[in-house]
């Protein structure tokens, strides 16, 4: 099943489940009704930062839209994760496991093209027990990750934690395509 396929028929259900309209949606996740009921009917592929805004709107995990089947032990190839990319195409990023009632985390492949950077609108998911933390390590290249005013570089086997409940921003400051696999924890 393509990506656009699942992401409406999960925004459906969830919508749905806690019975809001496309209104009341619209006015909790800052995206027009329009916008919403293209998905909903598979008529566009949302990007990531809207995926973001309506799962905040909904107030489920980011991976909720993208989940599919969930099966026991199984080899995941990339060409089966849900892959999405930012508007300009130079960062993707690859579900191989989404959150879910099994389990409170995602972990995702993050691919950026040289010289280019990505900027996060922030994780939504966060309640009293803590906020959301993202967990990267740097596979190839070379990240310069921003988060809250603070800069660090990472270099291959480097990796880090941090609040990912803001805006975040990733930049590929090496050569070659950067690739980093990045945890996303959340609190239960």
């Amino acid at each position: 099943m393509d990506i656009g396929t699942i992401v409406s028929a999960n925004l459906r259900k969830i919508r749905l489940e806690k019975g809001f309209s496309l209104t009341k949606l619209s006015e909790l996740a800052g995206v027009s009704k329009g916008m919403l009921s293209q998905i909903e009917n598979n008529g566009t592929s949302p990007t990531i930062n809207t995926i973001w805004k309506i799962c905040a709107g909904l107030g489920v995990p980011y991976t909720a839209l993208l989940e599919g089947q969930v099966q026991s032990m199984t080899v995941i190839p990339k060409a089966a994760t849900a892959q999405q990319t930012s508007a300009d195409g130079h960062y993707r990023i690859y579900c191989y496991y989404p959150d879910s009632a099994h389990h409170n985390l995602e972990l995702f492949q993050m691919e950026l093209d040289q010289a280019a950077d990505y900027t996060s609108i922030g994780h939504s998911k966060a309640n009293a027990a803590g906020h959301s933390e993202e967990y990267i390590m740097v596979l190839n290249g070379q990240l310069t990750l921003e988060v809250s005013g603070q800069t660090l570089v990472l270099n291959p086997d480097d990796t880090t934690r941090f609040d990912s409940t803001g805006k975040h921003i990733y930049r590929n400051t090496g050569q070659g395509v950067l690739k980093t696999m990045i945890i996303n924890f959340y609190p239960i």
